[in-house]
């Protein structure tokens, strides 16, 4: 699966009424790997940013000014999003901003080029109710370095986020299981020899009512993470069919 996690600095908070990107940072996860094939622009938004936003990101109107405009980088940035599964901190603001510069360019929405968004800010409401799930507060919760961070930058936020992502599905990378074995796997399999069991008297450990009911709150939680997409479920669903 490939996935993009996207982030965007823009002159202030509304799209509506004519605020613009000025930055652009995608990181790749290929089958939730980071692979290095990121993408980074800044834009000239041709208009001065807001005080406000001035101080969030940093990036002087000065500078932007020999930069290139969306139009001329449109072409890349689709081709780059095209059916990729984007991931996106509070994606209603970076979608918004995303279709009206689309919108301008004839491209309809962005939503028409990628194959799904997932929104972590939702994510993180649902994981910790109640409580601050900024970036910044998210990196701190979840042990992510965060310490180069004194500015918004979008191509380092969205690194952030890929990490915080990974930790916030709890680094399914580790639990991955091949339901067919390798080459490898099967050969060191028969390089093993046959231990008869039988000559074992082996005792039986059964759990309680109370291990049971936090296993099962243990693989809601992990199944939680990752929408439903757990092999077990699916094997489960599979008997109840077949039942």
């Amino acid at each position: 699966m490939r996935q993009l996690v996207l982030d965007t600095e823009t002159t202030g908070l509304s799209a509506e009424n004519g605020d613009r990107i000025i930055e652009i940072g995608c990181v790749e996860l290929l089958d939730r790997k980071l692979t290095g094939n990121n993408l980074h622009f800044y834009i000239n938004p041709e208009r001065d940013s807001d005080e406000g936003a001035l101080r969030v990101h940093g990036i002087s109107n000065e500078f932007l000014r020999d930069k290139p405009k969306f139009a001329a980088i449109a072409s890349e940035l689709l081709a780059y999003l095209k059916d990729a599964e984007l991931i996106i901190h509070n994606a209603p603001f970076d979608i918004g901003f995303l279709n009206k510069e689309f919108d301008r360019m004839g491209l309809g929405k962005v939503t028409a080029h990628v194959s799904g968004v997932i929104d972590t800010l939702v994510m993180a409401k649902e994981m910790f109710p109640g409580k601050r799930n900024s970036l910044d507060a998210l990196c701190s919760r979840l042990d992510v370095d965060n310490s180069g961070r004194t500015l918004h930058g979008a191509l380092l936020d969205a690194e952030l986020l890929a990490d915080v992502y990974i930790n916030m599905t709890r680094g399914q990378n580790a639990l991955v299981i091949d339901e067919e074995p390798s080459e490898d796997q099967a050969q060191t399999v028969q390089d093993f020899s046959a231990i008869d069991l039988s000559q074992f008297q082996l005792p039986v450990l059964l759990s309680g009512e109370i291990e049971l009911q936090a296993h099962e709150v243990a693989l809601a939680d992990l199944d939680k993470a990752c929408k439903g997409k757990t092999i077990w479920r699916r094997h489960e669903s599979v008997r109840v069919a077949a039942g």
